[in-house]
């Protein structure tokens, strides 16, 4: 497929997330004229806790990204908690493989926003209806919900960033249930207004019982973020009644104690928060013709992974290299882009589905295996061993390794 050489193509990015916006970045860069459309009114600020692993720094400073982030990790203790109130040392997330900064979603947002040039445009409450591909380029016809207008337009490129449930992906490969895979489990993350009683602000905190789960972030300059997860034979039913109201049912009929009560005081109160299903994303192919899908609309991870936002900068920057160093071949271009980065999703999607058992264990085996790990982490030689093997482990030094340069 051939592609217009110079700075007249143009490319529709679909979603002003951390992909979306990488991917407009990375396009400019190489001298496209990128169109962000974004289906709410104005640009999402806040989040919840995210991180940034080693392999999405290289690609965050290429795009003028990095410099504006930094890691506000705490340094504190991580304890296993319960609801009685006991608690002991425990394995917390930096015992996990990689080397990640730790940080809120709305920073790397933030960051990304501001590193966009002031020429690309960006149309809010804006969404894809249609999409009608030709040799020569894309006809997608753009939707305002505000007023209902609707406009067609042609651009050499459509990039569908517009998260796991992606329009974009649902009008060119077909509908969600083609390529989802659901876990069965709820992920609900917010930022606390304050840190809770009884912990130091430093510090995190691990409740896990049988398929339910609640970890408390420390950041050093903020309130801490809290992540609950629970297991549910229906999906479909839990978006039927208030998240806290599930997530209250999900928990009980236990009396909460202090911690949990405290988390799910702040649940009823939050205003910003993420409430979905634990799925991935599979599928055969991520481009077709003109039309291409970068982050969670084409591989989500689950945020088990922890990978989300490093592969989605990722495959961004290696997206436009791919463009620049085949500028009249479309078609290899996007071969040659997912075959480089498929290999190092795959990595990441099979650790998603083992670390849930070390975020939300299951079974008494998991259950036995975490101890083991939070046990051993406070043994010297059990320590180094584990180092040793987390150094050996693939998805971890995936994680670490800028996949533009592997």
């Amino acid at each position: 497929m051939e592609i217009k050489n110079g700075k007249n193509r143009r490319a529709l990015v679909v979603g002003l997330g951390i992909s979306g916006m990488a991917t407009a970045l990375r396009l400019r860069q190489i001298g496209w004229t990128p169109v962000i459309i974004e289906r709410a009114p104005t640009r999402r600020t806040g989040g919840y806790f995210i991180a940034l692993f080693g392999g999405g720094r290289p690609p965050a400073q290429r795009l003028g990204i990095l410099d504006k982030l930094n890691d506000r990790a705490a340094v504190g203790a991580d304890y296993e908690i319960d609801r009685a109130g006991n608690r002991r040392p425990g394995l917390g997330y930096k015992d996990l493989p990689g080397s990640p900064w730790m940080m809120a979603r709305g920073d790397v947002e933030e960051a990304a926003f501001a590193a966009l040039p002031a020429d690309v445009e960006i149309r809010y409450s804006t969404v894809p209806t249609r999409i009608d591909q030709y040799a020569d380029g894309v006809d997608v016809t753009l939707t305002n919900t505000a007023d209902g207008i609707s406009v067609a337009e042609r651009f050499d490129l459509v990039v569908g960033a517009d998260g796991l449930r992606s329009t974009v992906r649902s009008l060119v490969f077909g509908p969600h249930e083609k390529y989802l895979r659901r876990l069965n489990y709820m992920a609900v993350a917010f930022q606390l207004p304050r840190p809770l009683s009884g912990l130091n602000q430093n510090d995190g905190a691990i409740l896990t019982e049988h398929n339910r789960s609640m970890w408390l972030f420390p950041f050093a300059d903020r309130p801490p973020t809290v992540l609950l997860n629970y297991h549910t034979d229906d999906v479909d039913a839990e978006f039927t009644q208030p998240p806290a109201q599930r997530v209250r049912a999900a928990f009980g009929p236990e009396p909460t104690g202090r911690t949990l009560g405290e988390v799910f005081d702040a649940l009823e109160a939050a205003d910003n928060l993420l409430f979905d299903s634990v799925e991935q994303v599979h599928m055969d192919g991520w481009h077709r013709g003109r039309v291409v899908l970068v982050g969670d609309s084409a591989w989500c991870v689950t945020l088990y992974a922890g990978m989300g936002v490093s592969a989605g900068i990722s495959g961004a920057d290696l997206l436009g290299t791919m463009l620049e160093r085949h500028p009249e071949d479309m078609t290899h271009a996007l071969a040659e882009w997912e075959r480089t980065l498929r290999p190092n999703i795959e990595v990441f999607q099979r650790n998603g589905i083992q670390q849930r058992q070390i975020f939300v264990p299951a079974t008494a085996v998991e259950f036995a295996v975490r101890k083991v790990m939070s046990v051993g982490a406070r043994i010297p030689v059990i320590s180094s061993l584990l180092r040793q093997l987390r150094s050996r482990d693939k998805a971890g030094r995936l994680k670490d390794t800028d996949i533009a340069l592997a």
